[in-house]
């Protein structure tokens, strides 16, 4: 359940109770041991998912060379580079904003970027991304970038965000599902109804999880997660639903990614084989320097601002954010984020990156690194009880995404919507976000249009020169497909 943050002066004044109070500034931050241990464990079951889906977007493609990952092996590195970068962001950051594989590049390369280069010449990539962006985090001009950015489109980064993963939950349910055509292009369920078991589920799971934390009851979403998945198991158990992809054959009234049904064996030991499968400059040799570095350009840039927006918007949930919308050790957590893109390139597993999904916790209460080293722990848990994680089906977990976009999209009171030059670019970072999948695309267009709306306005001077820069960069990124095409 979101929490009101603690006044700056309740802040100034609060006193640590212990050595661990004062290392993660619990007390400071108006949070207590408890709320952190339950928004570590909720932000968990809401990211468990990614330790199978992860594996199957990755291991569905072979590369150039006709090479497959394995999927328990995947499975195996997703979850344990989760565990250490989540550990290790909340240690240096101290900021409950957890990791993992980032859906966005690890599609990217699995559908785009192996069809021209080997797996460890596609991972090498993302190791050489991650240290431009620990790179330029470290001379802090990520952070002047950051700072860059005006106020009013932090916050429509934090709505759009809120939709997002709002929309993000509704498809995972099968409550938004694609139509096959172009009008429309979505649909609600199965032709124009909820009309499976799942879908029912998600529903009765959403608006439990509503009423508990409109009720302000502590443990509201953990207690929805709970109870939905008690249902799950109960519904499977008799109905025997199945899975909605089995092979060849589709089940439209099937689970989505996960069967909620007790599992015969509760461990499985890792296979951490993948760590190391990387080969940093082989891509260039293979398709050429320019090639490799558009390829490249296209994770930074990717990282960079999915990275950043998503940090934006947490930190506001949170109420860690001042009034610039810079939060608490930016500097620190803007490297660590660098350092994921690394690890995860080392690892095999894709570049790992700070999950929308921590909003989940912060909504039940985390203020704190804390949290991260509960939801950290759980990861490495997860590595050995795999079986155990994949009770809980992704239509409850999406449930909980709806809940935290409802409460991100408050912040939306903040932004002065009177004037047409700043709601025009938030109307468009806040609507291109969910509507194309992408943060940084969200980003990206209401970068361009603030830049054009407010210069043509014969407000130029108010528009930072980095500002200039990074969305001349933007506009390079819509367009790298065509000017890949000319340089070849």
């Amino acid at each position: 359940m979101s929490s009101v943050p603690p006044t700056a002066s309740d802040q100034a004044t609060a006193e640590p109770r212990n050595a661990l109070d004062r290392f993660f500034e619990i007390t400071r931050r108006g949070s207590s041991v408890g709320a952190e241990i339950r928004g570590g464990v909720v932000t968990f079951v809401t990211m468990a998912y990614i330790v199978i889906l992860n594996p199957i977007i990755l291991s569905s493609s072979k590369d150039i060379a006709g090479t497959q990952l394995g999927f328990v092996q995947l499975s195996a590195v997703t979850g344990f580079t989760a565990a250490v970068m989540t550990i290790l962001f909340g240690l240096i950051a101290r900021l409950p904003f957890a990791f993992a594989a980032g859906l966005g590049i690890n599609a990217f390369l699995a559908f785009s970027v192996v069809g021209e280069v080997t797996w460890a010449e596609a991972m090498g990539l993302v190791v050489i991304n991650g240290l431009i962006i620990v790179l330029l985090s470290a001379t802090g001009l990520r952070r002047m970038i950051f700072e860059a950015v005006p106020m009013q489109l932090k916050l429509a980064i934090t709505v759009g965000i809120g939709l997002f993963i709002a929309f993000i939950g509704l498809v995972n349910a099968g409550f938004v599902t694609s139509t096959k055509s172009d009008s429309p292009p979505v649909g609600l369920g199965i032709g124009g109804s909820v009309a499976t078991a799942p879908t029912l589920v998600f529903v009765i799971t959403l608006l439990l999880t509503a009423i508990l934390v409109g009720l302000r009851i502590k443990g509201g979403i953990l207690i929805g997660l709970v109870s939905g998945t008690v249902i799950a198991v109960i519904v499977e158990a008799i109905w025997h639903l199945g899975p909605k992809v089995d092979g060849d054959k589709v089940h439209p009234g099937g689970w989505g990614l996960t069967v909620p049904t007790l599992p015969k064996n509760l461990v499985a030991v890792p296979d951490l084989s993948l760590i190391g499968h990387v080969d940093l400059f082989g891509a260039f040799g293979r398709i050429g320097a320019v090639s490799a570095l558009m390829l490249v350009f296209t994770l930074v840039f990717t990282n960079f601002f999915d990275a950043m927006g998503t940090m934006t918007g947490l930190s506001k949930e949170a109420g860690l954010a001042d009034d610039k919308g810079e939060f608490p050790r930016l500097r620190s957590a803007l490297i660590v984020e660098g350092v994921g893109a690394v690890a995860g390139g080392l690892t095999s597993g894709s570049s790992n990156t700070v999950f929308i999904e921590s909003g989940a916790g912060i909504g039940e209460g985390a203020r704190t690194g804390l949290a991260n080293i509960v939801t950290g722990l759980l990861f490495l848990l997860a590595m050995f009880f795999t079986p155990l994680v994949s009770i809980v089906p992704t239509e409850v977990a999406a449930a909980a995404l709806v809940i935290v976009g409802a409460l991100m999209m408050s912040q939306i009171r903040h932004i002065d919507l009177t004037d047409f030059t700043a709601l025009f670019p938030v109307f468009v970072t806040v609507t291109i976000m969910p509507l194309t999948y992408s943060i940084a695309n969200g980003i990206g267009a209401g970068f361009i249009s603030w830049v054009l709306v407010r210069a043509f306005s014969g407000r130029i001077r108010e528009i930072s020169p980095l500002l200039l820069i990074v969305t001349a960069g933007f506009v390079i990124y819509f367009a790298r497909g065509p000017i890949e095409a000319l340089l070849h």
